[in-house]
């Protein structure tokens, strides 16, 4: 049974940056693709980021695309989310996510964390 749990979200002003982490318990399949999903307040969940467990391939919404940066450390089971240029619009809980797909389908979900933008 695999088991996430996100920690890093907080408050930061526009223009900061946050690194979130998604701790994994047990061991993803090779096959596993962990990512990123937010809901802003009075919104729907959306894609945000994702990393394949087993090579380098990576995907970003467009919203995202060259602020925030996702990595793994497989030796501490951890996918990281770097947010940088950070806007009024990325307030959110996120979500951390695993699946077999990068955008939907997910099989197991965090928490999630809160991430507020103060503009």
């Amino acid at each position: 049974q695999v088991q996430l749990a996100e920690s890093g979200g907080g408050l930061v002003q526009a223009g900061g940056s946050l690194r979130l982490s998604c701790a994994i318990s047990g061991r993803p399949y090779s096959s596993y693709v962990i990512s990123w999903v937010r809901q802003g307040p009075g919104k729907e969940r959306e894609f945000v980021a994702s990393a394949r467990w087993a090579d380098s391939r990576t995907y970003y919404a467009d919203s995202v695309k060259g602020r925030f940066n996702i990595s793994k450390d497989k030796s501490k089971n951890t996918v990281y989310l770097q947010m940088t240029g950070l806007k009024f619009e990325d307030t959110a809980v996120y979500f951390c996510a695993a699946g077999s797909s990068p955008y939907n389908g997910y099989f197991h979900w965090g928490q999630g964390t809160q991430v507020t933008v103060s503009s």
